[in-house]
């Protein structure tokens, strides 16, 4: 019997110990930002690629990438952008992204758009790098 209650209390250790490693849903470490590609791909269309590694999940790569989308138009001086598409991708911890944006003067049609200077200036605040 005394044997028994050893084994239970020694497997009991041993699962919450297991418990205390399995993963959180959170990354460890500071995201690191590995710079914005862009590409005129049509007019006012243009594309960016971006990279993050210590990401802690899709939206953060996405996030990265809507902000290189803003401070561009802005740098061309336009005041806004859609999403046209965003492809992500994740291997070995290295989060990428494909995005297409049209850039505007004007507020685009559309549920996907943004005012490039609120979200720069948020981008800011959040710690997320522009061009």
């Amino acid at each position: 019997m005394m044997m028994q209650a050893f084994l239970l209390a020694s497997l009991m250790a041993t699962l919450l110990a297991l418990g205390a490693c399995a993963p959180s849903g959170t990354v460890a470490g500071k995201p690191a930002y590995f710079g914005i590609r862009t590409q005129l791909l049509d007019g006012d269309l243009v594309g960016f690629q971006v990279a993050l590694r210590n990401a802690p999940g899709p939206d953060a790569v996405e996030a990265y990438a809507r902000c290189a989308a803003a401070q561009y138009a802005l740098i061309r001086g336009f005041g806004f952008a859609r999403q046209i598409r965003t492809t992500i991708d994740e291997r070995a911890g290295l989060w990428r992204a494909d995005a297409v944006y049209l850039i505007s003067a004007a507020l685009p049609a559309g549920s996907r758009t943004i005012d490039a200077e609120v979200t720069v200036r948020d981008c800011g605040d959040l710690g997320i790098p522009t061009i």
